[in-house]
């Protein structure tokens, strides 16, 4: 968060007492959105790491892929749970979009 919005959230924030229902404002509601989105974001790195874990032993630091690599790819955790993660990464990806298009 720009330290400029970082300063007027911090500013407008309420104290609540427990049980209080505070409305939202624009601001909260962007202070909101964004540690949604900071979490996703979290879960689709975590789900990109552990497809990256499969394929790095067959390519180099530089990106180039090895010999071995020519007699296949079959992941160490078996196709179904790759074939998810994958598909995990992709709905962690369409929930960042929907959010930063502000479609629910």
């Amino acid at each position: 968060m720009p330290a400029g919005l970082e300063a007027r959230v911090a500013r407008s924030r309420v104290k609540q007492e427990e049980g209080q229902v505070v409305p939202f404002t624009p601001l909260r509601d962007l202070e909101h959105l964004l540690k949604v989105a900071g979490s996703i974001t979290q879960d689709a790195n975590q789900a990109w790491a552990q497809v990256w874990r499969e394929f790095k032993p067959l390519v180099t630091a530089s990106g180039v892929v090895l010999p071995k690599a020519k007699d296949g790819f079959v992941p160490s955790c078996g196709w179904p749970e790759f074939l998810e993660r994958l598909w995990l990464l992709k709905h962690y990806i369409d929930s960042i979009q929907r959010i930063c298009e502000k479609q629910r």
